[in-house]
């Protein structure tokens, strides 16, 4: 069932607080900019992806919505509140949509009509608030059931388990996430973490990313994980995350600080809520981040995971008013790094409003200037996007 505008609301239980459009709008000086334009931008890149998709799939968001996803009403242990056959009929449904497949296992061979059996495609998850290997805070992190909807896909088109490399190089990835994904998937986190699998990097030619920053700019070398380095495709799975007290909001692009050794120091650089001296709003090295061959070049799909999202970047569960008052219970996917970041901040502008820093999208703005994806700002409840094709599907 494709949802309307006017629909949209009635999917989404209770009553949804809508917000002006100025609130999404506030925070750049225009709502659009025009695909490739590198006027802003000192290194001007081609559309990186190496899975040459359908045209049809530049631009596009898939907005999947469940009520019934999760089952969550305050309880600890909230991952355990998620239904995997939901989550599968969702994660199915949305790379039919987006890819215009009939089928589930069409629809994957869209997204990777290159591949070949045995090579390793990699999953980027997100562990930013998780340095333990048996947790006990309930703040918000990787579940598991959209890896597993996402590998039993794979599945489908003849993807070994053992060629999934699940991962998220310098934080712990826990037991709980671990002992319940499909058997035969493997999984690495930080080596500081005695239960992981060392994701592991590499000091040598070609592990690291390539920044363009402009004159009298440093950024510090950055390396790309071994596991990330040693396959042929990704997956990038961010948590739709705001609150966050230096980028404002993170999303898609910044996930990619847990593919590299030290992004601490890029921070600076990146820092729009505490504006230092260091940052700019001409650059922004998440954009080089993504441009880089070896890491954004490599992405096939990107799958935001808003089953519970989070107000704030190490919040616990909370429902959110644009919602129903109750859980987002959503998962985006885009082959657009850029569209599906801008939907998922847009979202968060309509859920917090002022509270999200001025400027938090300006990367997004830089990326689509360098060539990377389209760029638009709306609000996604009372709006139309007409640069991105955003469509909404509830189950």
């Amino acid at each position: 069932m494709k949802i309307t505008r006017r629909s949209a609301l009635k999917v989404l239980a209770g009553t949804t607080v809508i917000l002006g459009a100025r609130a999404i709008q506030r925070s750049i000086q225009s709502p659009l900019r025009v695909f490739g334009d590198n006027t802003d931008y000192p290194y001007h890149y081609h559309f990186p992806f190496i899975c040459n998709p359908l045209p049809t799939m530049q631009g596009k968001v898939v907005h999947i919505h469940c009520s019934r996803a999760t089952t969550w009403s305050g309880q600890t242990d909230y991952w355990d509140y998620v239904d995997q056959s939901i989550v599968n009929e969702m994660i199915d449904l949305g790379v039919m949509k987006l890819t215009g497949a009939s089928t589930v296992p069409d629809a994957w061979r869209a997204i990777l009509p290159s591949y070949q059996a045995g090579e390793k495609i990699a999953i980027k998850v997100n562990f930013n608030n998780n340095r333990q290997c048996s947790p006990s805070s309930n703040v918000i992190d990787a579940l598991i059931q959209p890896v597993n909807a996402i590998v039993r896909g794979l599945e489908m088109i003849g993807v070994n388990l053992s060629d999934v490399l699940v991962y998220d190089a310098i934080r712990a990835m826990p037991e709980r996430f671990i002992q319940n994904g499909l058997p035969g998937i493997s999984f690495f986190g930080s080596s500081s973490a005695s239960c992981n699998t060392s994701a592991g990097f590499t000091s040598q030619s070609g592990h690291y990313v390539e920044f363009h920053a402009p004159a009298g700019v440093h950024v510090s070398r950055e390396i790309v994980s071994d596991v990330l380095f040693n396959a042929k495709y990704l997956i990038n799975m961010p948590i739709m995350k705001g609150g966050h007290p230096i980028a404002g909001v993170t999303l898609g692009f910044k996930n990619h600080f847990g593919s590299v050794n030290d992004p601490s120091g890029i921070h600076n650089l990146v820092d729009v809520v505490n504006k230092p001296a260091a940052y700019r709003t001409d650059y922004n090295p998440l954009v080089d981040l993504m441009a880089s061959p070896i890491l954004g070049g490599k992405t096939v799909l990107t799958i935001g995971d808003a089953l519970f999202a989070a107000k704030v970047f190490n919040d616990t569960p909370k429902t959110w008013s644009t919602f129903g008052n109750q859980l987002p219970n959503s998962l985006f996917l885009s082959i657009d790094p850029v569209a599906i970041d801008c939907i998922m901040h847009d979202h968060i502008v309509a859920e917090l409003g002022s509270k999200v820093a001025s400027g938090s999208n300006n990367y997004l703005y830089l990326a689509a200037n360098a060539g990377l994806g389209q760029f638009e700002s709306r609000n996604p409840w009372t709006e139309s996007y007409s640069q991105i094709n955003y469509q909404k599907f509830g189950i």
